[in-house]
């Protein structure tokens, strides 16, 4: 299942999905306060920008086509060069980059990485304030799973000392040692952690 949240960069709504543990940004979205898609294919043209994600993919993709990059390589800048994402993926088997159809979640998708290279292309200050952003969502995201993590913790131990209330109540024998008490309580206390834990 595919988690997606919203990021606002200089009143543009930009789309941020989770897949496989690491974050894609919507290139389409980023691209809507500076011209329309045509200006993703144009940033794949750029010799640089091959040279990037290539590079990126060699880093992060054990399956990526390193032999069809270099022949991207050699023709990108090239007045009949064309590359769009979706031939980008379907040659070099790539992961940072997704492309996605449809009108309602559909677009150009990069890795974080990627995406906030292809910002600066944008321009400088639209990367800066897209990384803020960026942090910030993180930031809250952080703070959300520690108030969650500190809350389970205070519940579980709540509930372990009502349950080793009731172990001492109900499940030792009244006619026994001290000492003897103290082994069932222990053996008694270790089965529940290894319920609860």
């Amino acid at each position: 299942m595919v988690k997606s949240k919203i990021i606002t960069v200089k009143g543009a709504e930009i789309k941020i999905i989770h897949i496989n543990d690491a974050e894609y940004i919507s290139l389409t979205d980023m691209v809507k306060g500076f011209g329309d898609d045509t200006m993703i294919y144009s940033w794949m043209r750029n010799r640089n920008t091959i040279e990037f994600i290539g590079i990126w993919e060699e880093m992060n993709n054990p399956d990526f086509k390193g032999n069809e990059f270099v022949t991207f390589k050699t023709q990108a800048g090239l007045n009949s060069f064309n590359l769009t994402p979706r031939k980008w993926i379907d040659t070099t088997n790539a992961i940072g980059i997704i492309s996605k159809a449809g009108r309602y979640g559909g677009g150009t998708f990069a890795h974080k990485d990627i995406a906030f290279e292809f910002g600066s292309w944008l321009s400088p200050e639209f990367k800066l304030y897209l990384i803020k952003e960026f942090q910030r969502l993180k930031e809250d995201e952080n703070d959300r799973l520690k108030l969650d993590w500190n809350l389970q913790r205070t519940l579980a131990k709540v509930n372990y000392h009502i349950h080793t209330d009731a172990i001492k109540e109900n499940l030792i024998p009244y006619q026994i040692t001290q000492q003897q008490a103290a082994f069932v309580y222990a053996s008694e206390a270790d089965l529940l952690n290894v319920a609860l834990f």
